[in-house]
């Protein structure tokens, strides 16, 4: 099996991260002829993704919650509800943590999840987004191409939630934000195990974009994209209502997933651990909060 190594924003060194059914994920990944057959209808037909996001609510799922927080050294004390309160492990997945738990950074942005984290000053120098050569189309992710000229020499920020993540999104900025515009698309997975055989994956996948109006950084796309086993992209803010940095923005319901930010050219200056991270390769382990920028 293949590793992904991340740099822990926190403690700055290198770790691998845990991958549940990494093997499952290179296989359907593969260029194995048998694994596209797979591959093709478990993520094109959302009806699979549908019916593993019921399994996930049904009260027998319960019972999966305490060997999963174990397995994953996750910390209970940081839920704003005690273990037993889950009805179901989506009600655990979709969890919600105390306000102490993620302290905000006093930048004008900060990181809106936890997740494994990509960063790019200006997207144009990019020769790719995780392998040299291979990017993904800003026209087709936006679904515009006047929008997608906007930002063709501006900012992107990719985040990768996986699994055994918090699963809420916040506001990365105070901001007013429009409704929420549905694109419907595949559901193939985000890991890079996957993205690796096709970055185009981030910008065909079922998404949301919520335009951001802001103070600091003009009109901020913030794009939600689904994943394979992910029920639903639920939004839980109030269209054109102002919000503070940190705020509730929504939920993804089971499954691993991504969100993506988008800034006009020159209106943020990203963190640089983050920004040199990414060029050495390492996606940065991040933590809702932190900062990500002026």
């Amino acid at each position: 099996m293949t590793d992904i190594h991340l740099i822990d924003r926190e403690s700055k060194k290198k770790i691998v991260e845990k991958v549940p059914c990494q093997g499952a994920l290179e296989f359907l990944y593969s260029k194995n002829p048998f694994a596209w057959f797979v591959r093709t209808p478990l993520c094109r037909l959302s009806l699979f993704s549908k019916l593993f996001g019921y399994l996930q609510k049904r009260h027998k799922s319960r019972k999966n919650i305490l060997p999963f927080i174990e397995k994953y050294h996750m910390d209970a004390s940081e839920f704003l509800d005690p273990v037993e309160c889950f009805a179901s492990f989506n009600d655990f997945f979709i969890r919600k943590l105390k306000s102490e738990a993620r302290p905000f950074s006093q930048t004008n942005a900060i990181l809106p999840a936890d997740g494994r984290y990509l960063a790019f000053q200006d997207i144009s120098k990019e020769d790719g987004f995780l392998i040299k050569g291979k990017k993904f189309s800003l026209e087709t992710l936006l679904g515009d191409v006047e929008i997608a000229r906007k930002y063709a020499q501006g900012s992107m920020v990719l985040i990768r939630l996986a699994p055994v993540d918090y699963h809420r999104f916040h506001f990365p900025c105070d901001c007013t934000p429009s409704s929420a515009q549905l694109i419907n698309g595949p559901l193939f997975s985000v890991n890079p195990i996957a993205l690796k055989t096709n970055i185009d994956i981030l910008a065909d996948n079922k998404r949301m974009i919520t335009n951001l109006e802001t103070t600091h950084f003009g009109t901020v796309p913030f794009i939600e994209v689904g994943a394979t086993n992910v029920g639903s992209i639920i939004q839980t803010y109030e269209p054109n209502k102002f919000y503070k940095k940190g705020e509730e923005k929504g939920y993804f319901s089971f499954g691993g997933s991504s969100a993506i930010l988008l800034f006009e050219p020159g209106k943020i200056k990203i963190d640089q651990d983050l920004i040199e991270n990414t060029q050495k390769g390492f996606e940065t382990l991040g933590r809702l909060g932190q900062s990500l920028g002026f």
